[in-house]
């Protein structure tokens, strides 16, 4: 089972709230989300962003329009999420919320869910079967849902990655469990603590038992991944040749061996 407790101390510790402006990774991460989020949410409406932090795309899509709420797991990011309210002329509904369990919304009460994180925490199918459930429950007929995750290769080769930069968090058999399951559990206390790397065959087979068409499935960040800080620089030196490569980017995000090894990746879904 998902320790959530575990989740939650190590939100008390990581910066969600500025992760997505601190660094090109971050940078990249929110530029394509949220033209892909444009492209694909209804005009107006009411959004569920499921596991949303401190609101990093509640409060961009609140500026917009939407009436969003902003549903986390952890009370400090939802603590920061609602002092920002204090500060901003669109304020977002906040709520602790585990993503299992979404009883505090009623059945068809939102036209799209956004589950930017849950999936990268939920360890047990039988949770992340709840989870959807769930989203498809409080989801309208015809509504969306963009759920991201970090693909078994990428999340994978990413455990060796740790092993070399933090070797106390990972031994032999961290390797060997994820390898074999998708599962990873931090040997310490320091650093992300848990995850889960499904193939994106995967993903679509949860959604689509759950009443969902694939709309989508591409990579977020594409060949940009581990490139991003030369990707800014090159904006500022050559905007044209940025467009091009963020255009390029976004052409071959769809191939799907850029989808299992460039980290995030999202699925977009319609419920039937």
């Amino acid at each position: 089972m998902t320790d959530f407790d575990r989740v939650k101390e190590y939100y008390r510790f990581f910066d969600e709230k500025n992760r997505l402006v601190n660094s090109g990774s971050g940078k990249l991460e929110f530029l394509m989300s949220m033209e892909l989020l444009k492209r694909w949410l209804p005009g107006k409406g009411s959004i569920l962003d499921l596991g949303g932090g401190a609101g990093a795309y509640s409060f961009p899509l609140a500026a917009e329009g939407y009436k969003v709420f902003l549903a986390d797991l952890s009370e400090e990011l939802i603590q920061q999420a609602e002092e920002q309210n204090r500060e901003v002329e669109h304020p977002v509904i906040c709520n602790v919320v585990n993503a299992i369990d979404l009883s505090l919304y009623n059945d068809g009460q939102f036209d799209t869910v956004l589950v930017m994180g849950p999936l990268y925490h939920l360890l047990e199918a039988s949770e992340r079967e709840q989870c959807i459930a769930e989203v498809n429950r409080v989801l309208k007929p015809g509504g969306i849902v963009f759920a991201t995750f970090l693909p078994y290769l990428s999340g994978s080769v990413g455990v060796v990655e740790r092993f070399f930069g933090h070797p106390n968090q990972v031994d032999a058999d961290t390797i060997r469990e994820v390898f074999r399951s998708g599962k990873f559990s931090n040997l310490t206390n320091a650093g992300f603590q848990e995850g889960y790397y499904p193939t994106s065959e995967e993903i679509e087979e949860l959604f689509r038992n759950h009443g969902f068409s694939k709309q989508q499935i591409r990579s977020i960040r594409g060949f940009g991944w581990k490139r991003e800080e030369v990707l800014f620089r090159a904006q500022e030196k050559d905007p044209d040749m940025f467009k091009v490569m963020i255009d390029m980017i976004n052409e071959t995000a769809e191939n799907k061996a850029i989808v299992e090894t460039c980290g995030h990746a999202v699925y977009v879904g319609k419920k039937a």
